[in-house]
């Protein structure tokens, strides 16, 4: 019997599903989240489109959680693919709840699938622009994101209360953690035959985004839309083109990379019409 390919979606929202559609023809996806109701629907609208798929909840914050949902996994074949794409916004929760959700459960996540990877298979996390607005941090706290033993991680002094003291710093910080994480996991990963990167969308209209809009930064998100260059949001699929291409084998000599994709986004902050006068 052969041998089945099998693909972890971690986060089943409108991203995750795009990338998966792309990348999940003639393979098992295994769609997991930390809401039971999110998975089965994911999992609906996918199998009435001809995926083979099967569902699994987790909480990336919890080791034993995401250990299991590893060996639910390598119970169903080999681990090919992985889309991690869940998270909390910092309209959504504290700075604690971001750092432990966003920064270390995607570490766990790198690190547990890390170790399971087949040769030949391939990884996208799902990062964040918000990570290319924050400054430039020194050459020891980038090493420090990017290499601290998981379990350590949240113990780092630059991430304590008295030194993040809001949500969006929080959320920043994590975005620009994940980008460095992967960097690091890269050379592990490497060793295994696979490949793993991240992807830093920019504003993509899902319901999460749709939720931001109508918020207290809904004018601030107006504002970055109207002054970037390409001058409106993104979509899922947009996310799900470049997801496919560094999962595939057109993707095959990128790994450790992160890509910006926010329409100018970050350029108008840094140098246009977003930058600080």
């Amino acid at each position: 019997m052969k041998k089945l390919n099998v693909i972890v979606v971690i986060g089943t929202g409108s991203i995750g599903q795009a990338i998966a559609r792309r990348v999940g023809t003639g393979k098992h996806i295994l769609l997991a989240d930390l809401r039971r109701e999110n998975s089965e629907a994911a999992a609906k609208t996918l199998s009435e489109a001809g995926f083979e798929v099967s569902t699994a909840i987790v909480d990336v914050s919890s080791r034993e959680s995401v250990h299991a949902l590893v060996e639910t996994a390598s119970a169903i074949g080999g681990i090919t693919g992985l889309i991690h794409a869940a998270g909390v916004s910092p309209s959504q929760a504290s700075p604690s709840t971001i750092l432990k959700v966003d920064l270390y459960g995607t570490a766990l996540v790198l690190e547990e699938f890390g170790n399971v990877m087949e040769s030949g298979g391939s990884g996208v996390v799902i990062a964040s622009q918000s990570g290319h607005r924050l400054p430039a941090l020194t050459m020891e706290e980038d090493k420090a994101l990017a290499t601290t033993a998981t379990e350590e991680l949240l113990a780092l002094p630059m991430l304590q209360p008295d030194k993040v003291k809001d949500s969006l710093h929080a959320y920043q910080l994590s975005k620009r953690g994940n980008s460095l994480r992967v960097r690091a996991e890269a050379v592990r990963w490497g060793k295994r035959g696979a490949r793993i990167n991240t992807i830093s969308p920019g504003i993509i209209i899902t319901p999460l985004a749709k939720d931001e809009l109508a918020g207290p930064r809904g004018d601030g998100y107006r504002r970055m839309i109207e002054a970037s260059a390409v001058g409106r949001a993104g979509t899922p699929d947009e996310v799900g083109a470049v997801g496919a291409l560094l999962m595939g084998a057109d993707g095959a000599f990128i790994t450790g990379s992160d890509f910006l994709m926010d329409g100018g986004v970050t350029a108008a902050y840094w140098y246009g019409e977003l930058a600080e006068k």
